[in-house]
C-alpha cells in the first residue's frame, strides 16, 4: 500500500479512539442523577470531572518518553485497559469521593496515556499537513458527546448513572484495545513524497529544558490555560445551565450537549488549518475574541426562554475549546520542532489540567455562592482579554539552533 494513502488510516483510527476517550465531555449529563443519588451539591458533583481532567493532563508529560521507547501500540493497550477499568470500577462507587478515585484517577491515567498515542503517530506521519491531520484525529474527542451524551442519558433514565458508567466502560474496552494494534510510527527519515515538512516547522527541535527558557512556551502555556478554562467550564455545566437557567428539560439538554459536541469537534480541524495557513498567534487571538463575545452574551442575556442565547453562547465556547486542542499541539511543533514533540507537548498539556481545575472550581463555587451559573461568565470574559494580550505579546516563534 502507498504509505501516503495508508497514513490516513491512522487518522481514522485515532478519531475513533478519541470518540471513546472524549466521553468525559458528557459528564454534565451524569451530574443531576449523581447529585440526587449521593445528596451532594454542584461543586461536589464536579469532583470526578475535575479529578479526571487533572489526572489526564498531568499524566500526559510522563507519557512522552515511554511512548518513544515502547511504541504507540503497547501504550494504547495499557492505557485503554485503564480507561475501561476506571469506568467499570466507577459503576461500583458508593460515594462521590469513591467515584472520583475510580473513575477520576484510574480513568484519567488511562486517557492521559492513550490520548498522546494517536496524536504522536499522526504528527509523525503528516509533517506536511500536521494541523489538519492532528485536528481531524482529535476531532473524535470533541465529537464524542454527540454520541455518548444521548446514549448515557438513555441509560441513566432507564437504569441509573452508575449502570451507564459500567456499560460504557465495557464498550470502551472492546473498542480501544483492537484499534491500538495497528498504531506505529513511520521509519526514521520518512517523509511524504520527499516533503521536507510543513511550513515553519523546525526539523531539529528544542529539548524540553530549552523550550522552558523561551517566552513562546510560557505565552502558549498561559493562553492554553485560559482557552481550556473557558471551554472545560462550559462543558462541565452545559446541561445544568440549560436546565437551571434556561429551564429546558433533561432530554433536551442532553441533545444540545450533543449539538455542542459538533462545534467542539469541528473546531479542531478548523483552528488546526488556521494555524497551518496563518500563525499560532493570529489563531489564538481569534479564539479569544470569540470567547469574549460568547461570555458577554451569556452574562447579559441568560434566562428562561432565551434558548437562542444558550445555544449560540455554549456552541462558541465548545468550538473554541476544540480549537485549542488543535492550536496547542500544532503550535508546539511549529515553535519547538518535532524531534522532542512528545515530551514537549506533554509539558504544555499541564495547562489543560490547570484550566480544568480552575474552570470547574470557578463554576461550581460561584453557583453555590451566588445561586446561579450566570455569575461565572464575566470573569471568563475578562480572562479572554488577558489571553489576547498574552498571545499578541508572547506567542512568537523562537529561534531554534
Amino acid at each position: 500500500m502507498d504509505a501516503n494513502k495508508g497514513r490516513w488510516a491512522f487518522v481514522i483510527i485515532g478519531l475513533i479512539i478519541n470518540l471513546c476517550l472524549g466521553a468525559i465531555y458528557s459528564w454534565s449529563v451524569f451530574r443531576k442523577s449523581l447529585e440526587v443519588q449521593f445528596s451532594v451539591g454542584a461543586t461536589e458533583s464536579l469532583l470526578p470531572f475535575i479529578i479526571f481532567l487533572a489526572v489526564f493532563a498531568f499524566t500526559m508529560p510522563l507519557v512522552g518518553s515511554p511512548l518513544d521507547r515502547y511504541g504507540p501500540r503497547k501504550m494504547t493497550l495499557i492505557g485503554g485497559l485503564l480507561v475501561a477499568v476506571g469506568w467499570i470500577l466507577g459503576s461500583q462507587a458508593t460515594s462521590m469521593e469513591m467515584l472520583a478515585i475510580t473513575y477520576g484517577v484510574i480513568g484519567g491515567i488511562g486517557v492521559g496515556i492513550v490520548y498522546n498515542c494517536p496524536i504522536g503517530v499522526v504528527g509523525r506521519w503528516f509533517p506536511d499537513r500536521r494541523g489538519l491531520a492532528v485536528g481531524i484525529t482529535v476531532l473524535g474527542f470533541g465529537l464524542s458527546p454527540l454520541i455518548t451524551a444521548p446514549i448515557a442519558n438513555s441509560l441513566i433514565q432507564s437504569n441509573g448513572a452508575l449502570y451507564a458508567l459500567g456499560l460504557m466502560g465495557v464498550a470502551f474496552l472492546v473498542i480501544i484495545l483492537p484499534l491500538g494494534l495497528p498504531l506505529r510510527f513511520p521509519s526514521e527519515g520518512w517523509s511524504p513524497g520527499g516533503s521536507s515538512g510543513s511550513q515553519g516547522v523546525s526539523k531539529v527541535g528544542m529539548t524540553r529544558k530549552e523550550m522552558f527558557h523561551t517566552r513562546s512556551f510560557w505565552g502558549l502555556w498561559m493562553c492554553y490555560i485560559i482557552g481550556t478554562l473557558a471551554g472545560l467550564m462550559a462543558i462541565g455545566i452545559s446541561s445544568s445551565v440549560g436546565q437551571e437557567v434556561f429551564e429546558i428539560d433533561a432530554s433536551t439538554a442532553a441533545i444540545l450537549v450533543g449539538v455542542f459536541a459538533i462545534f467542539n469537534g469541528i473546531g479542531r480541524p478548523i483552528f488546526g488549518s488556521l494555524v497551518d495557513r496563518f500563525t499560532p498567534r493570529i489563531t489564538a487571538v481569534l479564539s479569544f475574541i470569540l470567547i469574549l463575545l460568547a461570555s458577554v452574551l451569556l452574562a447579559v442575556g441568560s434566562g428562561p426562554g432565551a434558548l437562542a442565547i444558550y445555544v449560540v453562547g455554549f456552541a462558541i465556547l465548545w468550538l473554541c475549546l476544540g480549537g485549542w486542542l488543535a492550536i496547542a499541539p500544532t503550535s508546539t511543533a511549529t515553535f519547538f520542532g518535532t524531534k522532542h514533540y512528545g515530551p514537549n507537548y506533554g509539558a504544555l498539556f499541564t495547562a489543560y489540567g490547570i484550566g480544568a481545575i480552575a474552570g470547574s472550581l470557578l463554576a461550581g463555587n460561584l453557583r453555590d455562592l451566588m445561586g446561579s451559573y450566570t455569575a461565572v461568565f464575566l470573569p471568563v470574559a475578562v480572562l479572554s482579554i488577558v489571553g489576547m494580550a498574552l498571545a499578541f505579546i508572547l506567542m512568537r516563534k523562537p529561534s531554534v539552533s
